[in-house]
């Protein structure tokens, strides 16, 4: 699981039945000091996220499928929480 920013949005016309209905979102990874860390992925939002959201961000296939709650749809990553505040202790 990540720490990433909502950059942007996505519109599909078409896609896998299983889909249908779910928002499509770049999202950047960030480091830890809020940084970029390497390209922008496109991810499935299961929270209700927007473009500036700091946002859980889930790149594993299997977890990114189950949190979504569709079935056996071909995911590989998944918004899954809306970050409100980050505290690195030390």
């Amino acid at each position: 699981m990540l720490i990433a920013r909502v950059v942007g949005s996505v519109v599909s016309t078409q896609k896998n039945g299983k889909l249908e209905g779910a928002k499509l979102l770049l999202a950047q990874p960030l480091d830890l000091d809020g940084q970029d860390r390497g390209p922008a992925v496109m991810a499935i939002d299961a929270v209700d996220a927007g473009v500036g959201d700091r946002v859980l961000l889930v790149l594993d296939g299997k977890a990114a499928m189950m949190a979504l709650d569709r079935g056996l749809a071909g995911v590989d990553a998944a918004i899954v929480g809306i970050v409100d505040s980050v505290e690195i202790a030390g």
